[in-house]
């Protein structure tokens, strides 16, 4: 195993990388400072497009261009224009949340989550923006939206409260985007001090969850049992992707500031997008929003 620095554009609160297979490029964005970036899968041709607004996650259309989640809502990106067009706001009522980390099911359907931004008060949402554009909202009750992802046959749909140090699973109806039966996928606690952050579900079903402020990756076998603890050079990593030509390698985006003064700092480098070759794990092709 090997880990490098990718691109070290120095993110202060960098987030979701997304490795789109038909362009063989990752992105990944700065939620703090509003930027999404796209680069070659060894950090070459660097890419940037400023966004008005704090971003949560992104996701590829397959028409072209992109879907954001923003602080206040649902918008269209034209990497063109650099145009940001409002979808939908679905939280007006709420100005202390903003839209957090999604990503896109097997349907084409992007699956987005809001978060506090006090990081204290249960008073986020989980929401489903479907490919006609209607929003639908699918749980209640979360301080911090992270991570969602699916099994490889879609039929389980992951996603962490970071603050409540688990990672649920859902049974997923892969027809309508429906969720039930919420249950306590595996818990976090005592840990390292860290919570769960981004996760992914590699080929072979495992999720990979970043253990945000606690600086490991750990791997979840199927029924939640810890499989494998990978130890990164800086504390505060925040999301995890496979990606390049053969999807083997795990990229993992990091923070160079903590969002709030009482979350810990610490002294290494960081900000930097990581890289981890020869895991010997596959991830699988993300999906592009089909609206």
């Amino acid at each position: 195993m090997r880990i490098e620095v990718v691109v070290d554009v120095k993110t202060t609160l960098g987030e979701g990388p997304l490795w789109d297979v038909d362009e063989q490029r990752l992105y990944w964005i700065d939620s703090k400072d509003g930027r999404v970036f796209r680069a070659t899968e060894d950090g070459r041709e660097v890419r940037c497009w400023d966004v008005p607004q704090k971003i949560g996650s992104m996701c590829l259309r397959k028409g072209g261009g992109a879907v954001v989640s923003l602080q206040r809502g649902f918008h269209f990106l034209d990497f063109k224009t650099g145009d940001v067009e409002l979808i939908h706001d679905p939280e007006p009522d709420s100005p202390n949340n903003r839209l957090n980390d999604g990503k896109v099911d097997r349907m084409g359907r992007f699956v987005a989550g809001s978060m506090d931004t006090m990081e204290e008060g249960p008073n986020a949402n989980l929401y489903r923006l479907d490919p006609d554009l209607k929003v639908t909202k699918l749980d209640t009750g979360i301080i911090v939206s992270n991570g969602p992802c699916w099994s490889p046959d879609g039929k389980i749909f992951y996603f962490a409260d970071t603050w409540s140090e688990e990672i649920r699973a859902y049974d997923y109806d892969q027809e309508t985007g429906a969720v039930s039966n919420r249950r306590t996928f595996t818990s976090l606690k005592g840990r390292g001090g860290g919570a769960p952050d981004g996760a992914t579900v590699d080929a072979e079903g495992y999720v990979w969850s970043a253990l945000v402020y606690g600086g490991k990756l750990l791997r979840f076998a199927p029924d939640g049992s810890l499989d494998r603890e990978i130890d990164m050079p800086v504390k505060k990593v925040t999301s995890v992707m496979f990606g390049g030509p053969n999807l083997d390698i795990l990229y993992v985006t990091s923070m160079s500031k903590q969002p709030l003064p009482r979350f810990p700092d610490d002294p290494q480098p960081r900000g930097a997008l990581f890289a981890i070759h020869d895991l010997g794990i596959k991830g699988l092709p993300e999906y592009r929003f089909a609206g």
